[in-house]
């Protein structure tokens, strides 16, 4: 009997035959094809494995899981799953944990250039038929020799510091346990306190997973330390950044502008005031998404899928619970 794989978030059909081509033998692969915790619980309850990508999974959702033997996120961060009710199940969690560092270091230098010189307003404004070279949200900023304050400094961070070289930037990071000189000299990166990196970056680019402690980390207070030139890039997690207040902040042009590509609620509802910022720049949670990083990470899910199908441990560097 083959064993099942369910894909809980939904896909086309495209993507689906795209997983299907690089399954190993010996397993079959479903997907959901609606919204919610109702329709997840419907696809998991005879599944042996489950992939989450975007989408939540509920304890109600594990529990309607009838065999599983792992859950495995496609990407690192794991705050939307409700680990203690696994861990209560005996249901394996595992990541690809490093694997789209590349993918969304890049995003995000992407969006930190877009938002200092408002590409992505110009493109929006010429689409409606307005030349807006007069008329643009703020001054425009080059990058290059900026100061970049980097919250979080695992693989992402690490990578963004790399692709910063280039452009002349003093980087400053903030990272519970500092780097080594040797590996701070090498990246040409300082360790700073969270006030120093408000008060000093032009830019402050977010990298740290959801915790207790990192929930709304960027509230109100924050984004009035920073200066008024500055710009706020979040690619890590919508929770980390209070959008009320940020909102807020760059309607009264406390900041320059900001960047996100993730958000407390997702899909982003399309009445969110968000969406009505000149000087904000969004993209619906797209950092993790490049077509030549999609067969390394798939491969590396299945992989461990194997592990646990054989009785064999999942690698450390993947397992979470």
């Amino acid at each position: 009997m083959p064993e099942t794989i369910v894909l809980l978030d939904m896909t086309t059909p495209e993507r689906a035959d795209r997983l299907r081509a690089l399954l190993p033998d010996g397993f079959v692969l479903t997907h959901g094809t609606a919204r919610g915790d109702e329709h997840m619980k419907e696809i998991i309850a005879n599944a042996d494995y489950a992939i989450s990508g975007q989408v939540g999974v509920s304890g109600d959702v594990l529990r309607a899981a009838k065999k599983l033997k792992l859950l495995h996120k496609w990407g690192v961060g794991y705050d939307n799953i409700d680990i203690e009710t696994a861990r209560e199940l005996g249901i394996k969690v595992a990541r690809t944990t490093g694997s789209n560092a590349v993918a969304v270091s890049e995003f995000a230098l992407g969006l930190t250039i877009s938002t200092l010189r408002h590409i992505a307003y110009g493109n929006a404004e010429m689409k409606k038929g307005h030349w807006r070279t007069g008329q643009l949200p703020s001054d425009t900023y080059t990058l290059s020799g900026k100061t970049v304050g980097i919250v979080g400094f695992g693989a992402i961070g690490k990578n963004v510091a790399k692709l910063l070289k280039g452009f002349g930037c003093t980087i400053l990071y903030s990272k519970r346990t500092p780097l080594d000189a040797a590996e701070e000299a090498a990246l040409g990166v300082k360790h700073a306190s969270m006030e120093e990196i408000l008060t000093l970056a032009d830019v402050v680019s977010l990298h740290c997973p959801l915790t207790p402690e990192t929930k709304d980390l960027i509230d109100l207070a924050a984004l009035k330390k920073m200066k008024k030139t500055a710009v706020l890039i979040n690619v890590a997690r919508g929770g980390v950044v209070n959008e009320a207040d940020l909102v807020t902040a760059l309607r009264a042009k406390e900041i320059a502008g900001a960047a996100m590509d993730v958000y407390e609620i997702e899909p982003l509802p399309a009445e969110s005031e968000l969406l009505t910022l000149d000087n904000l720049v969004t993209t619906p949670h797209l950092a993790a998404m490049a077509a030549d990083n999609f067969a390394p990470v798939v491969k590396r899910m299945f992989a461990n899928m194997q592990h646990v199908s054989r009785g064999e441990p999942v690698p450390p560097l993947d397992l979470v619970v």
